[in-house]
């Protein structure tokens, strides 16, 4: 005769184990998403920030290859510099590179011409499909609009002074 042994071995998880995973795994979600949704916001910022800086050394290097060139008026295609075509205005910040500007009175085109012509290899993109940053003018400056996080922080380039001005929101 067989006997039944009230101990039998366990084969699976109980519904209750199953449903207590699942809870802390819930709670743990909880927790961890917004934290990963501020690392992107930070990410974003972080990276306006970065392009900012990399633009003001740009127009600063600019301006001290003029200085250097032994220059006291505008310029056509500072040498020394990059790939040698950036022009400057009569104080010596970039303004334009394929125009052959010197009037600090600026366009969206001369704005992304500055861009890629201060910031050169791998510089975000201004122009074309989606692109990281929309130019426009406001009050003779040109502004650069960051589009990958839809919060209009923005970058500001004054060929007037050379002043770089950075507006997170």
């Amino acid at each position: 005769m067989m006997q039944c042994n009230s101990k039998q071995k366990q084969k699976g998880f109980t519904l209750i184990e199953l449903v207590v995973v699942i809870a802390i795994l819930a709670i743990l979600a909880a927790f961890a998403l917004p934290r990963f949704a501020q690392l992107s916001e930070q990410a974003h910022q972080s990276s306006i920030r970065a392009t900012a800086g990399a633009l003001a050394a740009g127009v600063a290097l600019t301006k001290t290859q003029w200085v250097s060139n032994g220059f006291t008026t505008a310029q056509i295609d500072v040498q020394g510099f990059g790939n040698g075509n950036v022009d400057v205005s009569d104080d010596g910040w970039p303004t334009s590179v394929a125009s052959d500007d010197t009037s600090p009175v600026m366009t969206p085109a001369k704005c992304q011409e500055v861009w890629l012509g201060v910031l050169q290899s791998n510089a975000p993109t201004v122009s074309g499909a989606n692109p990281e940053y929309v130019t426009t003018v406001s009050g003779g400056d040109c502004i650069f609009t960051y589009q990958l996080d839809g919060q209009n922080s923005t970058i500001g380039y004054d060929a007037d002074t050379g002043e770089i001005t950075t507006t997170i929101n």
